[in-house]
C-alpha cells in the first residue's frame, strides 16, 4: 500500500461514532504544521479561512485557487488532510466529479461537498439533484479517498430538522462516507442526526455548541468535530485588535513573549 493509501486508511478509520476526534481547520502551511506540531490526528481546509488570506469573503475561491491551496496543506504535513470543497465548484454531477477526481490525484485524504448553490435567492439544490450531486463524487472518490457530504440548510433559514436528516440518509444511501449537517442548534440536535444515520458524523462546533465538552458529544453520537473558519478569524482578529492599539499609539501587545514565539518557530522548522 503506498504513503497516500495509508493515510487515507488512517483517515477513515478515525471516524468511529461515539469516539470524536477533533479535526481543526488550519488556513495556510503555517497554520497546518503547527496544528500538526501540537499532535491532532488530522486536519482540514476552511474555504472562509482560505478566503481571508486573499482578502475575500467565503464561496469567492475558485476551483483553481481552492484545488493547489488544500493540496500544498496536505503535502506539507504528514497527518491527513481533507480538503473544503465547497459545493464542488459548479452546479452539475459532472463538474462535482471533475472536482473530486482533482483532488483524488493530490495528497489530500478526503473532501466534502456541500450542497448549496451559491444563489441566495434559492441557496440549496433540490434533493433529487443533490443526491444525483454525491453519487458522482462517490463514483469519482477512487483511491480510499473519504467523501463527507453536506447538508447546509440549516446554515440558509431551513428550520426543520426532518428535512435536514432526510438529506443526510439520502447521501448516506448515495455512498457517502462521512455526514455533515453545520449549524445544528443543540446537543439534541446532534443526537437526532447521529442517531437516524449509520456512517459517522462530523459536528461544527458552532453558537451553543460550544459550551458543551467532547464527552457530551461522544454521548450524542458525534464521530468528528470541527471549527469552520474560527482559528482563521481569530487570528485576524487579534492582528486587528494589536494594529488599533498601535495604531493610537500603545505598544503593550508587541512585549516579545518567548514562550510563544519558541512554540510557532519549533513547528515551522
Amino acid at each position: 500500500m503506498t504513503p497516500i493509501l495509508q493515510n487515507r486508511a488512517a483517515f477513515l478509520a478515525l471516524h468511529k461514532q461515539g469516539a470524536p476526534f477533533i479535526i481543526p481547520n488550519p488556513w495556510d502551511i503555517g497554520s497546518a504544521r503547527i496544528l500538526a506540531g501540537l499532535g491532532f490526528k488530522a486536519l482540514a481546509t476552511t474555504s472562509s479561512g482560505f478566503a481571508c488570506t486573499l482578502g475575500r469573503d467565503d464561496y469567492e475561491i475558485t476551483q483553481g485557487e481552492a484545488l493547489p491551496h488544500a493540496a500544498s496543506l496536505a503535502s506539507s504535513v504528514d497527518i491527513p488532510v481533507s480538503a473544503d470543497l465547497e459545493n464542488g465548484f459548479g452546479g452539475t454531477p459532472k463538474t462535482v466529479a471533475e472536482t473530486i477526481r482533482m483532488a483524488v490525484s493530490s495528497d489530500l485524504c478526503g473532501g466534502s461537498i456541500e450542497d448549496t448553490t451559491g444563489d441566495e435567492a434559492n441557496p440549496i439544490y433540490n434533493l433529487d439533484l443533490s443526491v444525483q450531486r454525491i453519487e458522482a463524487a462517490v463514483r469519482a472518490a477512487k483511491g480510499g479517498f473519504v467523501l463527507t457530504a453536506r447538508a447546509d440548510g440549516l446554515l440558509h433559514g431551513v428550520t426543520d430538522l426532518s428535512n435536514i436528516i432526510e438529506r443526510l440518509q439520502a447521501f448516506e444511501a448515495a455512498g457517502a462516507d462521512v455526514l455533515y449537517a453545520p449549524g445544528l442548534p443543540d446537543l439534541d440536535a446532534v443526537y437526532k442526526v447521529c442517531s437516524a444515520v449509520t456512517k459517522p458524523v462530523n459536528v461544527l462546533i458552532y453558537g451553543g455548541l460550544t459550551q458543551h465538552t467532547t464527552n457530551d458529544f461522544a454521548q450524542a453520537g458525534a464521530a468528528r468535530l470541527s471549527v469552520g473558519g474560527r482559528f482563521a478569524f481569530n487570528a485576524y482578529a487579534t492582528l486587528a485588535d494589536t494594529a488599533s492599539m498601535l495604531k493610537d499609539g500603545k505598544f503593550g501587545l508587541l512585549s516579545e513573549n518567548a514562550a510563544h514565539i519558541n512554540i510557532v518557530q519549533k513547528f515551522l522548522k
